[in-house]
């Protein structure tokens, strides 16, 4: 079986130590490609870096993290589009609102992501979108936007049947990782009524280890696990959610 991890950030710090074994690993996974978000300015070197040295597996994004915006964030936004101007990049991201640490710069905020969809738009790219503890806020912006052109995902998807059927509707796909193997984490209630076209896989590691790793650092290689999980809750073999997520995958970032 061969999957994608559409959302990881292997390029962090946390792995500075044993980023090769963990890539390493990953390939004994499964896990065939990588996708990295970026965060903001002081993130870029250590994706790309990553990327040179993994190109075949570590495919990085350009875009602005809404824990990064704030008063300043029009030259964080010139930055980034600097970057989609001068070479390739799979997507925008990782772009939106979260209002679980900090909601001072919503505002500023709303508009970053206003201007990255934009972005998105005029570069043709998916758009990788963030969205704790703001989904209602995220999918306003985002719904405004749309006039037939933009894709990509909600990323670390973990709201409502109602909710998912509005991302469905948008023409979007929805990240599902380690929160749908929490006990609470509710996804048990929103996979059986999703269709595998709808899903991507990713650990956004290195946070939200799946069980049995819950609370320990996450890392590529324990995607198998996310995809056992959704494979259950949606009563499809494992096989057949790992070749449908990674071609929902590979369509996405490759148009």
């Amino acid at each position: 079986m061969k999957f994608i991890d559409s959302h990881a950030h292997i390029y962090s710090e946390e792995f500075d130590q044993d980023r090769a074994a963990a890539i390493d690993d990953a390939a004994a996974a499964g896990v065939a490609q990588i996708y990295m978000p970026n965060i903001d300015h002081t993130s870029i070197d250590a994706m790309l870096e990553a990327e040179a040295k993994y190109p075949q597996q570590c495919i990085p994004m350009m875009g602005l993290h809404p824990t990064s915006v704030a008063k300043d964030f029009e030259r964080e936004l010139y930055l980034v589009e600097e970057w989609l101007d001068k070479r390739a990049f799979a997507a925008v991201g990782e772009c939106g609102i979260d209002l679980y640490w900090d909601k001072t710069f919503l505002t500023e905020q709303q508009e970053a992501l206003k201007v990255q969809l934009a972005l998105a738009k005029k570069h043709h790219l998916p758009v990788v979108l963030h969205t704790r503890d703001s989904f209602d806020e995220t999918y306003a912006l985002v719904a405004a936007a749309q006039d037939g052109s933009l894709r990509g995902i909600f990323h670390c998807f973990s709201g409502s049947v109602e909710q998912a059927a509005k991302v469905k509707e948008l023409g979007f796909l929805m990240g599902i990782g380690g929160v749908s193997t929490f006990k609470n984490g509710g996804m048990d209630k929103v996979l059986p009524s999703l269709q595998l076209a709808d899903v991507v896989l990713e650990t956004d590691c290195p946070y939200l280890a799946p069980v049995p790793h819950r609370g320990k650092r996450n890392q590529p290689a324990y995607l198998p696990l996310v995809a056992e999980r959704v494979a259950a809750l949606m009563n499809k073999p494992v096989e057949e959610v790992a070749a449908q997520t990674s071609a929902n995958a590979l369509n996405l970032f490759a148009k």
